[in-house]
């Protein structure tokens, strides 16, 4: 996963990716938004390659490159189990506030003042 993460840390790794959710697109056709060389997009899909975040076909004479989505699947999994324990700490952190804010509320004198 750390190939991964690592692929992913780069905005025109993530560029291609969102394109390659699309559908399968050559070489040519994600660098064209981008301003760097054919070398250059070359080195970031190579990266994707070795992460598995895709794999390229060959049709032809062509060479596709095609979304590859169980890397980011298994990504998906590792943020969602720490999302969920997230989720319940701050779940008892809130209950354990409000605890406290309900014993300062019954420890009030009847004008609103406290002991």
């Amino acid at each position: 996963m750390s190939a991964t993460f690592a692929a992913l840390a780069d905005p025109t790794r993530r560029a291609i990716l969102a394109r390659l959710s699309q559908g399968e697109a050559t070489v040519n056709e994600l660098a064209a938004p981008f301003q760097m060389s054919l070398p250059a997009i070359s080195k970031h899909i190579k990266v994707l390659e070795r992460a598995r975040l895709i794999t390229r076909a060959r049709k032809a004479q062509w060479r596709p490159c095609r979304l590859e989505p169980q890397a980011l699947k298994a990504v998906s999994d590792w943020v969602e189990y720490y999302h969920r324990l997230w989720d319940d700490s701050l779940d008892s952190l809130d209950d354990y506030l409000q605890k406290l804010q309900a014993q300062d509320h019954a420890q009030a004198e009847p004008n609103g003042e406290t002991l």
